[in-house]
């Protein structure tokens, strides 16, 4: 079952090659900071996986400022998940006929964008707009 982020602007990579671990370590840095702040993060950060944070930040941003938020630097990083994705498996050949697996993994990527008081109110809040306006 797919898990959607309660948050109103969201983006996400999906299967980017590389491990979710590494990926982690990166998400961590810019969780519950601003949107700009955490992009200055990223830019001097000399991992690989930074630039893939980067890229769906900045996508994020471009889907809030497409929804018609004046400035999408203002925003809070209320949601930044690395998930596990699919792995390839390969074999290696080792002495006297054995193999060894070889897992390359792969991950999901997903930042969800939230103003202030949404992202202090929790995901329950970011929830709540759009259950009012259905009654």
């Amino acid at each position: 079952m797919k898990t959607q982020s309660p948050y109103p602007y969201k983006a996400s990579h999906r299967f980017a090659r590389m491990s979710v671990l590494k990926i982690r370590k990166v998400l961590d840095l810019i969780r519950g900071k601003y949107a700009d702040e955490a992009l200055q993060i990223l830019k001097y950060l000399p991992h690989r996986g930074a630039r893939y944070t980067e890229k769906v930040l900045k996508s994020a941003m471009a889907n809030a400022e497409d929804q018609g938020v004046r400035n999408p630097g203002d925003l809070i990083v209320a949601d930044a998940r690395g998930d596990g994705a699919a792995m390839f498996k390969r074999l290696m050949p080792r002495a006297r006929g054995m193999a060894h697996l070889i897992r390359r993994r792969s991950c999901h990527i997903t930042i969800g964008l939230a103003d202030l008081e949404t992202a202090l109110a929790g995901p329950e809040a970011a929830r709540q707009p759009a259950e009012d306006a259905a009654e």
